[in-house]
């Protein structure tokens, strides 16, 4: 998951610099999406580790 949180972050900082606004937005808002995603699933697991 982390793969795809740095590629949507790395297309976001391209399409940004290409000129392409929209596109780069999108892209960000992946990335984003997908890290709080992440930070989520990581906290759930973590806990399920202590108490099992």
């Amino acid at each position: 998951m982390i793969g795809w949180i740095i590629a949507a972050a790395l297309l976001s900082i391209l399409f940004g610099v290409l000129g392409f606004g929209n596109v780069s937005q999108g892209f960000a808002k992946i990335a984003k999406l997908l890290f709080y995603i992440f930070i989520i699933v990581l906290i759930v697991s973590l806990i399920m580790n202590l108490v099992g």
